[in-house]
């Protein structure tokens, strides 16, 4: 058997995230030994339990001794936390990467927590999901097929992207690169304000007085739009509050649209909702024609 491209990964966060990044890291045999460090010693233990982890780290100098890479997927709020508790034991060799869904405020954690280390921290994020958490969530294709993003700094060394953008690779992933800035505005849109607008729906309808005859006749079309409000509640808590002047920006956006649709319908301007509307479609049409287009081959490798 190849010798794996990493000896040592420790991981912060083994469910969904974390969990699928070891799990297709093992699967191609890129990874030696996985160890796993979280809050809940119940998951560690399932973690564990699971094969998704080779060992529980006990404390972070322990964990990180002889550490290749270090992926931190939990909520960002903790990223500098975590980030503070690894700092000391940050030995030369090892780099940094996280999987968080804002970056602007993980890259300004990181260099106040890593100080003159933060060359070893190469930001991320993996574009994919789904609405389940913990271990059992974890798969072994999350990310085959699926974009992850690399916001590198202008500290890093192009040696230890190429580390981080390898094991992505190793996944399956297609590999990007944005801007923290750049990154942070696209996602409000095409993500973080999608998830407020699911959970902010679903809750109006949860408090209106006859819910239960409501939730009774919901079909598809609210099943498919609301599937993200079964997201974790904590982390998109988290990255709301991380990137709040962008997302503030979008919703704005989007309620002068509704603005605007509200007054085609109050004055039963049917010319102007089907505009609206066609536009759309067709939009969408074409960003569904372009994902196809752009789809890998069934039979291509992993790690092509």
């Amino acid at each position: 058997m190849a010798t794996p491209a990493l000896n040592k990964i420790v991981i912060f966060g083994v469910g969904l995230i974390g969990g699928s990044f070891a799990r297709a890291l093992k699967q191609v045999g890129a990874v030696g030994t996985v160890v796993g460090m979280g809050r809940s010693p119940q998951s560690m233990a399932r973690a564990l339990e699971l094969g998704i982890i080779d060992e529980i780290g006990s404390d972070p100098a322990q964990a990180l001794d002889g550490a290749d890479l270090v992926l931190l997927a939990a909520p960002v709020a903790q990223t500098g936390a975590i980030l503070a508790s690894i700092a000391p034991h940050l030995q030369p060799g090892t780099i940094v990467t996280d999987a968080g869904s804002t970056k602007s405020d993980v890259v300004a954690a990181a260099r106040a927590a890593l100080g003159d280390k933060v060359a070893q921290f190469v930001p991320g994020h993996p574009i994919a999901g789904r609405e389940t958490n913990g271990p059992d969530a974890a798969i072994v294709d999350l990310y085959r097929g699926k974009k992850v993003v690399l916001t590198p700094l202008v500290e890093n060394a192009a040696a230890d992207v190429a580390k981080v953008a390898g094991a992505w690779r190793a996944c399956g992933a297609i590999l990007h690169t944005l801007t923290a800035e750049e990154h942070d505005k696209v996602f409000a849109a095409v993500s973080h304000l999608p998830h407020l607008l699911a959970f902010a729906l679903v809750d109006d309808i949860a408090n209106k007085p006859h819910a239960p005859l409501l939730f009774q006749y919901a079909a598809s079309g609210f099943r498919d739009f609301t599937r993200i409000a079964g997201s974790s509640p904590e982390m998109w808590r988290d990255i709301s509050l991380a990137n709040q002047p962008a997302l503030l920006h979008e919703l704005d956006a989007y309620l002068a649209q509704l603005t605007s649709l509200r007054a085609h319908l109050a004055t039963l301007d049917g010319a102007a909702i089907e505009t609206v509307y066609a536009s759309a479609q067709h939009a969408r049409q074409q960003w569904i024609e372009a994902i196809e287009a752009a789809e890998l081959p069934a039979s291509a490798s992993p790690t092509e």
